[in-house]
C-alpha cells in the first residue's frame, strides 16, 4: 500500500535539494569524463608527457571491461526495470521489450558493419590493400584500432604489382613502429599518413562512433537522472568514478586509432564530445526538473528504449570488437606468453569488476 502511495507516475517529483551543488556537478564531471577520455589521446601522441607504453596497454585492457559491465549493468538492467514499470500499461510487461530491443540492436550493428565493411573491402582491393581474415587491421572495423604485429600477406592479390601488395597488418606494424621512433624523420611521418587509406581511416571512425554513440546515450540519460534524483551525494560520487573509468575505456581505444594526417583530429573531437554529454544531460535536467520525473510513463519509456538499444551496441562492441578481436583474433595475443595473458585478462576482469561494483549505487 505504501508502495502505491508513493509512486509519482505523472510529471514533476524531480528533487530541488543541493542546487548550487549540483550545478558544480556540471563542471565537475565534465573535467574528470574529458580528462579520462582526452589523456590516453594526448599522452600516447605527445613527446613531452613521457607515458610508459604498459600504462596504455593496461588501460586498454580495462577499458575492455568497464564497457562491458557497462553494457550489462548500467544499461541492460536498467532498461528492464524502466520498462517494467508499475507506471506503464500491462502490455509493457507482458513481453521483455528490453531484451528483444537489445537484440534487435545487436543484429541491426552487426549488419550495417557487415555492409559497411564489404563495401570498404572492395574498395580497398581496387588499390591492392588485403584484409586479413578476421579485419583486426587499419581497415577493419574495429573500435579498438589497428593491432599490432608483423605479418606477411599470405595471398597477394592477383594482378597488382608487388609494391602494392601490402598486408593490413603489417601496415599497423610498421605504422606503430614509427610513433614509437623518436628520432623519425618528416618524411617517415607523410609515408605512415599515406599508408592510413581514407577507406581505413573511414573504417575506424566507424567502428570508434558506433561504440560512442552507445555511451553517450547512457551519458546523457545519467546525467538527467543526477539532476533530479533525491539521493544525489551518493550518486554524485558514483557518478564521478562512473564516467572516469568510461572515459579510460574510450580514451583508450581513441589513442590506438591510426589516422592520415588531415583526420588526426578525430581522436580528440571524440573524447571532447564525450566529455559533454554527462554535463548536458544534467543542465537539461535542471532546467526541467520541476516538470521531470525520472519514474513517469513517458520518461521509462524513453529511457528504457534508449537504454535497451544503447546495451545491444555495447554488448556487440564490447565482446566482437574488443574481447575477440584482442584475445581470439589478436596475432600479438596468440604469440605471447602466458604470464602477459594473464596479465591482460587481469586487467579487464578488474575493469568489469569495479564497474559492476558501482552499479549498485548507479
Amino acid at each position: 500500500m505504501s508502495d502505491d502511495d508513493s509512486l509519482n507516475c505523472g510529471s514533476g517529483g524531480g528533487a530541488t535539494t543541493y542546487t548550487g551543488l549540483r550545478i558544480a556537478s556540471v563542471f565537475i564531471i565534465w573535467a574528470g569524463s574529458t580528462f579520462g577520455a582526452l589523456f590516453p589521446v594526448l599522452a600516447r601522441k605527445s613527446t613531452v608527457i613521457a607515458v610508459p607504453h604498459s600504462v596504455f596497454e593496461f588501460a586498454k585492457y580495462f577499458g575492455s571491461g568497464v564497457i562491458i559491465a557497462t553494457a550489462f549493468i548500467h544499461l541492460l538492467d536498467p532498461a528492464i526495470d524502466e520498462l517494467s514499470s508499475p507506471c506503464l500499461s500491462d502490455a509493457w510487461r507482458d513481453y521483455p521489450y528490453a531484451l528483444a530491443l537489445a537484440l534487435a540492436s545487436i543484429f541491426f550493428i552487426f549488419i550495417v558493419e557487415l555492409l559497411a565493411f564489404r563495401i570498404g573491402t572492395a574498395k580497398l582491393k581496387k588499390l591492392g590493400i588485403r584484409h586479413d581474415a578476421h579485419g583486426h587491421g587499419v581497415g577493419a572495423l574495429s573500435a579498438h584500432g589497428p593491432e599490432s604485429g608483423p605479418a606477411v600477406s599470405s595471398a597477394p592479390v592477383s594482378g597488382d604489382p608487388p609494391s602494392l601488395q601490402l598486408d593490413i597488418e603489417t601496415v599497423a606494424f610498421e605504422s606503430e613502429k614509427k610513433e614509437k621512433s623518436v628520432d623519425s624523420d618528416d618524411s617517415q611521418v607523410h609515408e605512415h599518413d599515406e599508408l592510413v587509406s581514407d577507406e581505413g581511416a573511414a573504417a575506424q571512425v566507424i567502428g570508434i562512433a558506433i561504440l560512442e554513440f552507445g555511451v553517450i546515450l547512457h551519458s546523457v540519460l545519467i546525467g538527467l537522472t543526477l539532476a533530479v534524483d533525491e539521493g544525489f551525494k551518493i550518486l554524485f560520487v558514483v557518478i564521478v568514478f562512473h564516467q572516469l573509468f568510461e572515459g579510460l575505456g574510450i580514451g583508450s581505444r581513441l589513442a590506438y586509432l591510426s589516422m592520415p594526417r588531415r583526420y588526426r583530429h578525430v581522436p580528440v573531437f571524440a573524447a571532447l564530445l564525450y566529455g559533454l554529454t554527462t554535463p548536458l544531460g544534467i543542465a537539461v535536467g535542471l532546467g526541467v526538473r520541476t516538470t521531470y520525473n525520472p519514474g513517469s510513463a513517458r520518461a521509462s519509456v524513453v529511457s528504457g528504449v534508449l537504454d535497451a538499444l544503447s546495451a545491444g551496441i555495447l554488448i556487440y562492441t564490447g565482446l566482437v570488437e574488443l574481447l575477440a578481436h584482442e584475445f581470439l583474433f589478436s596475432r600479438e595475443m596468440r604469440e605471447a606468453s602466458n604470464a602477459k595473458l594473464l596479465y591482460a585478462l587481469s586487467c579487464m576482469l578488474f575493469g568489469c569488476g569495479i564497474m559492476a561494483l558501482l552499479g549498485k549505487w548507479a
